[in-house]
């Protein structure tokens, strides 16, 4: 599993995961919030299964 996903594409998934979890769990925008791990997940992990099946890579070094 090489990293597909880098610099500010991770960054942004991590925000926008952390907003749209907390959003949730403090009832804001109800249970669809919680749908916020999957970017988080992929944003902390560096790989996203979607952007593998369609060949995109934004990471910068295609090494890691």
């Amino acid at each position: 599993m090489t990293s597909n996903v880098g610099g500010i594409d991770r960054i942004l998934r991590i925000v926008l995961g952390v907003v749209l979890v907390a959003l949730a769990a403090t009832g804001t925008v109800g249970a669809w919030g919680w749908v916020g791990l999957v970017p988080l997940a992929t944003g902390l992990i560096g790989w996203c299964p979607p952007y593998g099946l369609l060949g995109i890579n934004t990471c910068k070094n295609k090494n890691i």
